[in-house]
């Protein structure tokens, strides 16, 4: 039984490392180290639309590193289910400094304002790379932060 137990770990820890790495690469703002936690076909899907390949990965990435050019995520737990599927949950802190855009299309210039917003992902992973990356948070929370002007449109 110790054999399984020490696979069971070790696979465990590997999985928990690349949320590690992918943490560190993008507080230090290293989208290509970031972009190394994932599988070439990997998806990516968020409040604010879902992406494809690596190549679509980074513009949702890039997105959050250009508005927040000081941005952190701070971990504050994470769990592995069924050996690969990662639950992190976490906070993301920053100021807005560089544009941002929204997902209507519209560019929110910087504003210098510091959003603070709760989430959580979920990462299945295909070995040590993640294949499927689901990100959740409030984008109404992160929008008021920023001061944006959020009209109904008419039908």
């Amino acid at each position: 039984m110790a054999p399984d137990r020490e696979e069971g770990d070790s696979r465990m820890s590997n999985v928990t490392n690349v949320t590690d790495d992918l943490i560190n690469a993008l507080n230090a703002h290293d989208l290509e180290s970031a972009l190394e936690c994932y599988t070439d076909e990997a998806v990516y899907v968020s409040p604010a639309g879902v992406g494809e390949g690596r190549d679509e990965i980074a513009s949702f990435l890039g997105a959050f590193l250009t508005g927040f050019p000081d941005i952190r995520w701070t971990p504050w737990s994470t769990v592995v289910v069924c050996g690969n599927l990662v639950i992190t949950q976490w906070a993301l802190t920053g100021t807005h400094g560089g544009p941002f855009l929204m997902p209507n299309g519209e560019i929110i210039e910087a504003t210098g304002r510091c959003v603070s917003v709760r989430g959580c992902s979920l990462r299945t992973m295909d070995g040590d790379h993640i294949a499927v990356h689901c990100v959740f948070y409030d984008q109404l929370e992160l929008y008021a932060q920023l001061g944006a002007e959020l009209v109904r449109q008419s039908r």
